[in-house]
């Protein structure tokens, strides 16, 4: 092909210059380069990794309406035959096939205690009395049961009835969260008679868990003569509860005791964490500060200062541990909001659980004026911000680490299976929304350079 003479490209020339400069006149100017002097940088958006500074009450009790919704629908109240799931209406006649109609969780379960009380303390919160209703129709429920197997659960000491745990208590994960649950109910305005079941957990609880020599409640595994920090949750606030109940000092006493022995052999002063397990024979002792061991310890402090007496002499004490047990977990909150499965070790997974305790343990007692809110406050918000990611469209929580024993080595901690069935993270959700509510009517936030701050 011949090449175009000068006088054509001259001409094609002339033809594009129009669009060429068309086109420099309607291209946009470079945007101004972002720097100091030109952008107020410290405005610019993080990018955080959970909801901040967005904790509005709408959406709290948006999370609290899926988990109750889901709840109520995956734990049944009913009585049916296990060979034929047909329900057992009549209970004149017993039934040795009788069994609480399968759900996703146990109504029987320490789990369970704490969930019942977090359905009683949103209800309070809220005004709304479907949740209370959960907790009162089902303990109602569980008080009917009791009557209908005693006879057949006496001469058959070994059957697994369904309240084979209410009956026969043989730890006090079978006593106390339940226990603590029933005092509440039966405070609340229960319509059932639940004191037959209150004194039962509580006779064993002073009378039949083993002990030190001094009185501290303790186990025979994993080691002879161990102490687990979950045993404070699992009887203290019962003890407690029932102080307030009948009045009686001896209960308020036996509280105050167990707080006080178990804090100089598992709290670790210098880091404000409890160790969650302690031997008696051990020259040193296994150092895990297992995260929902603390929640339920921190959970344990503000539970008996409720109903502690003012005058009671062991109430300053009380007070300060948990003061400085709140510092510790501060020190610790991963910058998500979270905090992790082991509290010192942040190559560890986050949790949902002890997250949720927490936020409800910390966010009450600045309710209750107990913890600077304006100190506290923000990381407690943040807190709720996290929890809140971790309840799904069902309404189930995730990131909840499953039924854990006492391990000495990290590997056992470090990779328990999290599951969305495992019961240990509904109640305390329950109670950290309920309490954020509290925490938003008496302390309204706002944000100042970017950072929230409580204003009052």
């Amino acid at each position: 092909m011949p090449f175009p003479s000068a006088k054509k490209l001259l001409a094609l020339a002339l033809l594009l210059a129009p669009a060429a400069a068309l086109r420099a006149q309607t291209t946009p100017p470079a945007p101004p380069k972002t720097n100091d002097t030109t952008t107020p940088l410290h405005l610019l958006k993080p990018d955080y990794p959970v909801p901040y500074g967005q904790a509005k009450a709408e959406d709290v009790r948006q999370v609290l309406d899926r988990v109750y919704g889901y709840l109520d629908a995956a734990t049944p109240a009913e009585l049916v035959d296990k060979k034929t799931n047909a329900p057992i209406t009549d209970r004149r006649k017993f039934n040795p096939d009788a069994i609480i109609k399968p759900g996703d969780f146990r109504l029987t379960s320490y789990e369970w205690g704490v969930t019942y009380a977090g359905m009683l303390r949103a209800s309070e919160v809220t005004g709304d009395p479907k949740y209370a209703a959960y907790t009162l129709s089902r303990t109602k429920f569980l008080a009917e049961l009791v009557p209908y197997f005693q006879a057949y659960q006496v001469a058959h000491p070994e059957a697994g009835t369904p309240v084979r745990s209410v009956l026969q208590p043989h730890a006090l994960d079978d006593a106390g969260a339940l226990c603590a649950a029933m005092i509440k109910a039966q405070r609340a305005g229960a319509t059932a008679d639940l004191r037959p079941l209150i004194n039962r957990f509580m006779d064993f609880i002073m009378t039949k868990e083993y002990r030190l020599p001094d009185g501290t409640l303790a186990r025979n595994r994993p080691q002879p003569n161990t102490l687990w920090l979950d045993d404070l949750y699992m009887s203290v606030p019962a003890l407690a509860q029932m102080g307030k109940l009948t009045g009686e000092r001896r209960y308020y006493d036996e509280a105050v005791k167990q707080v006080s022995q178990f804090a100089p052999r598992m709290f670790d002063d210098s880091k404000g964490l409890y160790r969650h397990g302690w031997v008696q024979d051990m020259a040193e002792h296994p150092e895990f500060h297992w995260a929902r061991a603390n929640g339920w310890a921190i959970l344990t402090k503000v539970e008996l200062l409720d109903v502690l007496p003012a005058d009671h002499p062991g109430r300053p004490a009380v007070l300060k541990l948990l003061r400085a047990h709140a510092r510790g977990l501060a020190d610790r909150q991963a910058g998500s909001g979270f905090w992790h499965q082991l509290l010192d070790r942040p190559d560890s997974y986050l949790e949902t659980s002890a997250t949720a305790i927490y936020c409800y343990a910390i966010a009450h007692a600045i309710n209750q004026g107990w913890l600077d809110a304006k100190v506290y406050g923000p990381m407690t918000l943040l807190a709720w911000n996290a929890v809140s990611t971790k309840v799904n469209d069902l309404g189930q929580v995730e990131g909840v680490c499953v039924g854990t024993g006492m391990g000495f080595d990290p590997a056992f901690y470090y990779y328990r299976p999290v599951n969305v069935y495992a019961a240990h993270g509904y109640g305390p959700v329950l109670l950290a929304g309920a309490e954020i509510l509290q925490l938003l009517k008496q302390h309204p936030y706002g944000i100042n350079d970017s950072s929230v701050q409580l204003l009052k």
